[in-house]
């Protein structure tokens, strides 16, 4: 699994949540040892969950960018993983670039009679909804259906446990559990066409999930 998602979402709150940690602990609460995972229904932490983007442009380069926001529910039962479910919500009208005039392009309207280039001015959220998981140690397939752009394909999502644990009371003193996981769609799928080949149709997602009961 790659690291860059989770690098890049916890470096912006590194300088306020990490002294606080400090100072309550000289160890990180959470733990890579599935034991720390107690059951029930999470909630999806909108701040540190992440859906990375990445395609390729022009064969020169990858380009990627984010969405955030996100939120949604996981229900976990240690005793029998293969029955989790996740239910999240994206919205795709936060979807950000490091380049404001794409940002802008992305969100575009459409011109009268015509589709939207990528997502359009005001699209609905995307949903995955799984139906279907399956363990092996640490690792899980994740098979669900995804709602984009107002149409609903399945997608399997390749899953890694990344760590439990409880907070700091300092820090709301919740339960959290987060992984990394990634997939691989074609945009033409949901009806999002602009540029292909010169922009790739396929779409690498990395993403960072972290939930908290």
């Amino acid at each position: 699994m790659r690291p860059t998602l989770i690098a890049f979402g916890l470096a912006a709150a590194s300088t306020v949540a990490l002294p606080l940690v400090a100072q309550q602990s000289s160890q990180v609460p959470g733990s890579k040892n599935p034991a720390a995972i107690t059951g029930g229904t999470y909630t999806a932490d909108p701040g540190h969950t992440l859906v990375r983007w990445e395609v390729d442009h022009l064969g020169f380069s990858p380009y990627f960018g984010i969405f955030g926001d996100v939120t949604g529910t996981l229900t976990l039962d240690p005793k029998n993983p293969g029955a989790a479910k996740v239910d999240v919500t994206i919205p795709v009208s936060k979807v950000t670039t490091a380049s404001a005039g794409l940002t802008k392009h992305l969100l575009k309207p459409a011109e009268a009679g015509k589709p939207a280039d990528f997502f359009g001015a005001s699209p609905a959220d995307a949903r995955f909804v799984s139906t279907a998981v399956t363990v092996d140690g640490d690792d899980a397939k994740i098979t669900g259906n995804l709602t984009l752009n107002g149409v609903t394909k399945p997608v399997t999502l390749d899953a890694e446990f990344y760590g439990a644990g409880k907070m700091p009371a300092g820090m709301g003193g919740k339960e959290n559990v987060g992984f990394e996981a990634e997939a691989t769609i074609k945009r033409s799928d949901f009806g999002i066409n602009l540029g292909i080949p010169m922009v790739s149709d396929e779409v690498k997602l990395d993403i960072a999930a972290a939930f908290q009961k």
